[in-house]
């Protein structure tokens, strides 16, 4: 499975829908280049499922602290932009997601998904009996998360199944060691969070953390 860790996320557009339910057109890259900021893109695989709500909301609860960390939200899934319309006006008690406000892509023709390669049914098999190209599985993406630069690097990826919710905290975690990389050109140890000492990238460096640990 190929990564997209430290390349460019690819240079597609899709179409888009905000709370209000207005559609309009996003481009990842173009949102965290021309907006000098990071971006957080996290898929789900369905609508109206059980799990993916508690992230979204997860996501939402997390979205003040991503703002004052230069970070722009974005969900994605392939469902229809009038299928995520129907679910913004849903309440939380029977399972929607009224109260989002990021917004929320609708990848419905596959295009992205398929350039990212989180598609549970990415791999194709030929059936004799039909003599065509059959996919597997329902079609719907992995829960997988990009963590995209100012510059439009992707430098986090992580894929889950489709029963295992997300800790957005991590997510948290992983843009304060990557900002202070960038402020401090050090390196963030394991467990790392933000306001703890991180390493210099040389032995003594090294050395000098590990001896106060």
């Amino acid at each position: 499975m190929r990564t997209l860790v430290g390349k460019k996320f690819p240079n597609l557009t899709a179409t888009a829908i905000d709370e209000m339910g207005d559609n309009f057109e996003i481009n990842i890259l173009e949102e965290a280049t021309k907006n000098n900021k990071k971006v957080l893109l996290f898929w789900w695989p369905k609508d109206f499922t059980f799990v993916c709500p508690t992230e979204l909301h997860a996501f939402q609860a997390a979205a003040e602290e991503l703002k004052e960390r230069n970070t722009i939200l974005v969900g994605a899934s392939c469902d229809t932009a009038e299928v995520h319309f129907a679910w913004l006006n849903t309440e939380k008690d029977n399972g929607g997601i009224s109260g989002v406000k990021y917004p929320l892509i609708a990848d419905s023709n596959r295009n992205l998904a398929e350039a990212l390669g989180i598609l549970d049914s990415s791999e194709e098999e030929f059936n004799e009996e039909t003599q065509t190209f059959l996919r597997n599985g329902d079609s719907v993406t992995y829960r997988a998360t990009f963590l995209i630069d100012e510059e439009g690097k992707v430098f986090h990826e992580s894929i889950n199944d489709m029963p295992l919710g997300r800790n957005v905290s991590e997510y948290l975690r992983l843009i304060d060691a990557y900002a202070h990389v960038q402020t401090h050109g050090e390196v963030c140890p394991a467990n790392w969070e933000r306001g703890q000492e991180a390493m210099k990238a040389d032995r003594d460096g090294v050395a000098s953390y590990l001896s106060k640990h």
